[in-house]
Parts: structure tokens; C-alpha cells; sequence
């Protein structure tokens, strides 16, 4: 069974850097693209980031590109988001995503990624 969990959500002030990790198991990891999504109060979920099988390939959506990084280990079968600059609208539930999809369109929607964690809670106070 996929298991995705989230950790490394908090509250921070504008400015500030956090780093969330991913943990999965029940799956071959690098076999797996990974993303980042999140959702804030009443708005849709959104596109973040996403890294490819090796690493060797990132995407990131332009509000965080810049400021966030996306990485991962495979030997530890995690992924990370290192987001630094936080802003007030960066606060959100961030949520890891696997996808098996070899299109590279397909990264960046939801519909994409078939499996999904619980979410980590981030926001940051201005």
C-alpha cells in the first residue's frame, strides 16, 4: 500500500525559510515523479512543484519559482521542498504527490498524481 507523509509544517513569520519532507512507502520511489501541491482556505488546490524520476529534471509553478527548491533522495525514499523568502500567501496545506505519468503536462495538475498524503499545514504571518 502507498504511503505518503507529510512533515516539517509551521508557523513562521515573512521572510523565513521552512524545509517539508515527503516520506513514502509501499512504492518503488524512483520509480515515481513527485510533486508538491497546496491549497489555502476556500481556493482550489495549486500546483507548487515536481521533480522527475532521477532528480535531473524540476518544474515549479512562477509564484514560488526562485524561492522554493524541490529535491530528493532516493536511497530514502523522500522528496523535499525547501522554501525560502515566505510570504503570507504562501500559507497554505501542502500536500506530496506521486505520479507515474511519463507526459511532462501532466505534472502540473492535480489529475496527474495518483497517489496523495494528508498534508502539512503552512502558514506564514506577515
Amino acid at each position: 500500500q502507498v504511503q505518503l507523509v507529510e512533515s516539517g509544517g509551521g508557523l513562521v513569520q515573512a521572510g523565513d525559510s521552512l524545509r517539508l519532507s515527503c516520506a513514502a512507502s509501499g512504492v518503488t520511489f524512483s520509480g515515481f515523479v513527485m510533486g508538491w501541491f497546496r491549497q489555502a482556505p476556500g481556493k482550489e488546490r495549486e500546483f507548487v512543484a515536481a521533480i522527475s524520476w532521477s532528480g535531473g529534471s524540476t518544474y515549479y509553478a512562477d509564484s514560488v519559482k526562485g524561492r522554493f527548491t524541490i529535491s530528493r533522495d532516493n536511497a530514502k525514499n523522500t522528496v523535499y521542498l525547501q522554501m525560502n523568502s515566505l510570504k503570507p500567501e504562501d500559507t497554505a496545506v501542502y500536500y506530496c504527490a506521486a505520479s507515474t505519468s511519463i507526459n511532462r503536462r501532466t505534472y502540473y495538475y492535480a489529475a496527474g498524481y495518483a497517489y496523495w498524503g494528508q498534508g502539512t499545514q503552512v502558514t506564514v504571518s506577515s
